[in-house]
């Protein structure tokens, strides 16, 4: 249980966050975003659907072994095989939870084609396996806000007196209004017989932009744990955004009086490193963790700054982990300056990582008059790999007012270097021409994006590429202050994405498809 006003924080961006398409993470990336969300001091680390495929439940077990403070939960539908293998991947965490759903509205009954008493059955017998295994069991009707009320009681009472300890109330399709929100959680509580014993829980999506509202008022209601990913990423519009329910708890304490674990110095940290590996850029005026949440152009904003920053800032950068001032480095900055500065902005880095990231510091700085803090978090985001089968050794592009584009490129595949001549329209589709000369393959290029890091001509461009192939979807992303370079890098590091998935698919289901049907 919880104290009165003790709101949990329940992350499922390793589950519901990667279900946005193309947003798949690697192995490592998984575990490197749930050592940070551990760190930060999320209470709930929904670490993926375990019965998705076997990639999904290595990651859920691993991540439930090196857990040090968080409970790590895995999904599973309402069927014995979901459960067990849900059990298999969390039992081994130090607080491991079983989160288990069923779609209860009519239009979700009707997949599974359950009348409303088969489904009651099927609740209460897979919520009883569940707690039969686990201590914590989490349940869920799939779609809530679209339930019949007295049905929704009824099987809300059902889990509750089958042993489930979280009642999670999911409004899967972003339907629901705050007023709304408050009342069913408020209600629940009130005619739901044991509700007193369990943890009410919301999960919103934000198809209608009120995700954050609903998930807010439903703490008004009387819920107690929040349901939310990291920069808001999850299906379709998303789900409520970690940052903007934890932030607007703090910030307006005096209305909302309610208190959460998490160190809020760490949100932009782990909001731009869920972009790299998500390839889901934060768009700038994005609420808290966005380019423009603490910038300031209008003559009037300025000047009421510089007098007293209160007067358009309503919480300080220092609270999500933004130094209140950027002071740039240069290239004559040494070891332990560059250390000192990645120490401010959140980074504890061994002499090896820091020993890389100096060394393309100092190749920036050459090539730019200051490198900046964005500059710097970009480098240390960089995601070239030693083991990566393709790398890029030399790039030339040749560029006319008439004609295509030239690309000279110099490619190491596998270890051994080859080189190409490609044209195209333009030096990016020159470049990627290139790229695909030297490594045939048939993926499909979904996204292209360019953003500037820093401002100025000499700004490093953050490059976003994501491309499928035969159902598997990779992102790639790199940084460089030549556009081209920066792309090519890019449409690599995506192409290495695809050879590992490729090379480590198994048989199994896919989370993005998955059956409601027993199997």
């Amino acid at each position: 249980m919880t104290t009165s006003n003790e709101v949990l924080i329940f992350d499922t961006t390793l589950r519901d966050g990667e279900q946005s398409p193309g947003a798949t993470m690697t192995h490592n990336e998984k575990l490197e975003i749930a050592e940070l969300l551990d760190e930060m001091g999320v209470d709930i680390i929904e670490a993926g659907f375990p019965i998705a495929s076997e990639g999904d439940f290595q990651a859920v077990s691993e991540i439930a072994k090196l857990s040090k403070s968080a409970t790590i939960c895995g999904l599973s539908r309402a069927n014995y095989k979901d459960i067990d293998r849900c059990w298999e991947a969390v039992k081994h965490a130090r607080s491991p939870r079983i989160h288990t759903f069923i779609g209860t509205s009519p239009l979700h009954r009707a997949i599974p084609n359950l009348t409303m008493d088969e489904m009651a059955e099927r609740i209460h017998d897979t919520v009883t396996h569940a707690r039969n295994l686990c201590d914590n069991v989490q349940w869920s009707p799939m779609d809530a806000t679209r339930t019949e009320w007295d049905y929704l009681c009824r099987v809300v009472e059902i889990a509750i007196k089958a042993g489930a300890t979280t009642i999670n109330i999911p409004d899967t399709v972003g339907y629901t209004a705050p007023v709304e929100s408050a009342d069913l959680i408020r209600r629940l509580i009130t005619n739901v017989p044991g509700a007193d014993d369990v943890i009410f829980a919301t999960h919103c999506h934000n198809d209608l932009g009120m995700a954050t509202a609903n998930s807010l008022a439903a703490v008004e209601g009387g819920a107690r744990q929040i349901e939310c990913t990291i920069n808001g990423l999850g299906e379709r519009a998303g789900n409520t955004a970690l940052e903007e329910v934890v932030m607007a708890l703090k910030v307006r304490n005096d209305i909302m009086p309610y208190t959460t674990k998490i160190d809020t110095r760490k949100i932009i940290n782990i909001s731009r490193r869920v972009a790299t590996v998500s390839g889901f850029a934060v768009q700038y005026n994005k609420a808290i963790v966005g380019k423009n949440a603490f910038a300031h152009e209008s003559g009037i904003h300025q000047d009421g700054m510089l007098k007293n920053r209160e007067t358009f800032e309503v919480m300080k950068p220092e609270d999500v982990g933004l130094a209140g001032t950027s002071l740039p480095l240069g290239k004559h900055s040494g070891r332990a300056a560059l250390r000192a500065k990645l120490a401010e902005l959140g980074f504890d880095l061994a002499d090896n990582q820091l020993n890389d990231i100096f060394v393309r510091f100092k190749d920036l700085a050459d090539r730019k008059k200051e490198v900046f803090d964005d500059d710097l978090m970009a480098l240390v985001y960089q995601n070239d790999s030693a083991e990566d089968r393709l790398k890029l050794k030399s790039l030339r592009v040749v560029c006319g007012t008439q004609g295509p584009q030239t690309a000279d490129m110099v490619m190491e595949i596998d270890g051994a270097d080859v080189e190409t001549s490609a044209t195209g329209d333009g030096p990016v589709d020159a470049t990627f021409n290139a790229v695909k000369a030297l490594f045939p393959h048939g993926a499909r290029l979904q996204l292209y994006q360019v953003s500037a890091v820093t401002e100025g001509t000499d700004a490093q461009a953050t490059v976003s590429v994501r491309m499928e192939e035969d159902g598997r979807i990779a992102t790639g992303q790199s940084a460089d202050t030549d556009t081209v370079v920066a792309s090519a890098k890019a449409y690599i590091n995506a192409l290495n994405r695809l050879l590992v998935r490729r090379e480590q698919s198994e048989p199994g289901y896919d989370v993005k498809g998955v059956s409601y049907k027993d199997t």
